[in-house]
């Protein structure tokens, strides 16, 4: 059985010292898809390659099809998703108006499936969920991520951010210690990237699948032999907030594809 790298040898192999949660430099900031091989980029680049689009094409159909006769599809409430959905996955999570709590993509179309179509709302991680969320995110593709102007956010984006500079887990480890002060290093033989949310939902090859943010940042939690949080925890969607404004100035590019 391989031996686990000891948490303090791991720690100096990243530094030590106490990440100050600053986040990337606008002009520093790099998409995972930059530092991906030419091949996987080649994937991304071509729908017709990119394994994404098999739930691209599910999550179209789930659009326009009634979850059951004298029920609305999406498509009833909200037209052609190409017109009304463009730029939208870019700019979760965002403000539920109407309980005034922070909502990322997937939650919205929870939401949707159980108040406007009367159904039992699709599970996190489910693929009738990813499906849709990859249809919506193509819509958002090309769209230059920003931090919202909506101060009710502030609270929501401060803990996120203490939450990705918060050490975790039996290595004691931050998400900023990785992503922030070391990125472009290699641990293990991988590199570091810079943790940003600009594809999800995306096509992982580790995965064989695709996957929400979620999900990676569960795997991370893992990783470091912390507790993961449940999906939909509020503590992850503030993660999801502050990622995204961390990565302000990059491109959309869901579904992505990644290694």
């Amino acid at each position: 059985m391989r031996r686990l790298l000891p948490a303090a040898a791991l720690c100096a192999a990243l530094g030590a010292a106490p990440a100050t949660g600053e986040g990337i430099p606008p002009g520093e900031r790099r998409s995972g898809f930059d530092t991906m091989g030419p091949e996987t980029q080649g994937m991304q680049r071509d729908d017709t390659r990119n394994p994404a689009m098999l739930w691209v094409l599910e999550g179209s159909r789930l659009w326009r099809t009634p979850p059951e006769p004298g029920k609305d599809a999406c498509a009833g409430c909200h037209g052609d998703a190409e017109r009304t959905m463009a730029g939208a996955a870019a700019r979760y999570p965002r403000i539920d108006t109407a309980s005034g709590r922070l909502i990322d993509l997937a939650g919205r179309i929870q939401q949707c499936r159980a108040e406007r179509q009367n159904g039992e709302p699709f599970a996190r991680e489910s693929r009738p969920l990813l499906a849709l969320a990859s249809y919506v995110g193509l819509q958002s593709r090309g769209a230059v991520l920003t931090q919202s102007p909506d101060p009710r956010l502030a609270p929501f984006h401060d803990e996120g951010k203490a939450l990705f500079t918060r050490r975790l887990g039996q290595l004691n480890l931050s998400c900023a210690q990785c992503h922030d002060d070391n990125w472009g290093r290699r641990l293990g033989g991988a590199l570091i990237p810079q943790g940003h949310p600009n594809g999800y939902p995306l096509y992982r090859l580790e995965w064989q699948g695709v996957g929400s943010l979620q999900r990676r940042i569960r795997n991370c939690l893992t990783g470091v032999r912390a507790q993961p949080f449940a999906y939909g925890d509020p503590e992850l969607v503030s993660l999801e907030l502050y990622l995204r404004d961390r990565a302000a100035g990059l491109p959309f590019e869901a579904p992505a594809v990644r290694p």
